[in-house]
C-alpha cells in the first residue's frame, strides 16, 4: 500500500513527491550498493596516485600502487555495504 503526496515547492521549482510505503519486514531486503565502473576507476586512480606520491614517484612500483589502491577501495565499499 502506498500513499503519494506532493510537498509545496519553492518559487520557480517543481513540486517534489514523497511516498509512504508499508511493507512487511520479512519481505524487505537491502540491495547491494554497487560502485559504477568509472567511479571505481577514478577512486582507484586517485588512491594509486597518493601511494606513488608517498614513495616520491620513484619509477617501477606503479602496478603495486594500483593493486594496493584496488584492494583499499574494494575493501572500503565492502565495509560500507556491511554497515548498511
Amino acid at each position: 500500500m502506498s500513499n503519494e503526496t506532493r510537498a509545496p515547492a519553492p518559487a520557480g521549482q517543481p513540486a517534489t513527491r514523497s511516498r509512504e510505503i508499508s511493507v512487511s519486514s520479512s519481505t524487505v531486503t537491502r540491495s547491494r550498493p554497487q560502485l559504477a565502473g568509472e567511479d571505481r576507476y577514478r577512486l582507484i586512480a586517485e588512491a594509486a596516485y597518493f601511494h606513488a606520491e608517498q614513495r616520491g614517484f620513484a619509477p617501477g612500483s606503479e602496478l603495486e600502487d594500483w593493486l594496493r589502491a584496488e584492494l583499499e577501495i574494494d575493501a572500503l565499499f565492502d565495509h560500507e555495504e556491511r554497515q548498511a
